[in-house]
């Protein structure tokens, strides 16, 4: 049993119904203190950002987040990894999130694919099913955006994580073993992602615990997925917030996951991702006390010692929140 030590548990503003491009519904910086009160209110001690530009310039930045008590944690950052023709128009919007991580301080770049409409409407495939995966061709390609991607990171100060992500190029458990035999990068675990993978999470951690660098924690409901593949719907988006579903509530074993975190001696943070529909701010009252028992139930599996940033006032907040 090694030492665990969680820098802290995180917020993901997609479990507050944020998520997309920047400005793609016309939203550019919509209710970005709102959002940013209700992952504080909720007892959170840091977050991911949303969209590029979402919280406001990152001159900014700084400042937003430390009035309302938030560390900054990392930013999703999606890449087309099987079409070289995007690379331009990722590494424009990669810059803008760069950008914010580097005006926010010391953060992840957390990269991924951005998958396929092929990929998408056949999402979670069999393991030895390739044949939507990339060819060797093409994963050459694979590996020199992401070699890019991870050296203009490290222009910016800003070290890198990879996310397996279903309906991608990088979902199942192969998929993620040939991306760390072929790329010198850290990986980041979600629980829910990798799980209808067809994979265990734990497995993984315990496969790569010195490449581990960042944990979503999400619970899911694998028979919305069984269903949405079985009635041949390719609506992703549509049924995909249905799958996600408050923590210890869905059919990832993340008590075995926490456990292992423990074997492993795993230092970071731990995310909270509970997928949702996008949401307005007066939506938020009822996202606040979901969100803060997904907090409330990540905190009292820690041992006191194993966290490093209590939520101080945020979790007198989410106490009240809980009790409602």
């Amino acid at each position: 049993m090694n030492d665990v030590r969680i820098a802290g548990i995180g917020a993901a503003p997609v479990s507050f119904g944020v998520f997309g491009a920047a400005g793609d519904d016309g939203s550019h910086g919509r209710d970005a203190d709102a959002v940013l009160a209700a992952i504080a209110s909720a007892g959170y001690t840091g977050t991911e950002l949303g969209p590029p530009r979402f919280f406001g310039p990152p001159e900014r930045l700084r400042g937003r987040l430390d009035d309302h008590g938030l560390h900054m944690v990392g930013a999703y950052i999606p890449l087309h990894l099987g079409d070289a023709a995007r690379r331009a128009d990722d590494f424009r919007s990669m810059r803008l999130s760069l950008e914010e991580l580097a005006a926010g301080g010391r953060s992840l770049a957390i990269l991924a694919d951005w998958g396929s409409e092929a990929l998408r409407a056949n999402p979670a495939r069999r393991w030895d099913d390739r044949s939507l995966a990339l060819d060797d061709a093409a994963w050459r390609t694979a590996q020199d955006t992401l070699r890019e991607a991870i050296d203009l990171a490290t222009d910016f100060g800003v070290e890198t994580t990879y996310h397996p992500h279903i309906s991608t190029y990088i979902e199942s458990r192969w998929e993620i073993a040939r991306l760390l035999d072929t790329v010198d990068i850290s990986l980041t675990i979600d629980t829910g992602h990798i799980f209808l993978a067809g994979t265990s999470p734990s497995d993984i951690l315990r496969t790569w615990p010195t490449r581990v660098n960042h944990i979503h924690l999400k619970d899911v409901r694998q028979a919305v997925l069984r269903d949405a593949k079985s009635t041949g719907r390719v609506d992703l988006e549509a049924w995909w917030p249905d799958i996600s579903c408050p923590l210890g509530e869905g059919d990832v074993d993340l008590d075995d996951f926490i456990a292992g975190l423990r074997e492993v001696g795993y230092r970071g943070w731990l995310v909270v991702e509970q997928d949702r529909a996008r949401a307005r701010a007066d939506e938020f009252e009822t996202i606040i006390r979901d969100q803060a028992r997904n907090e409330a139930w990540v905190r009292t599996r820690l041992r006191p010692h194993e966290l490093a940033l209590s939520g101080g006032a945020a979790h007198r907040a989410a106490g009240r929140a809980t009790s409602a």
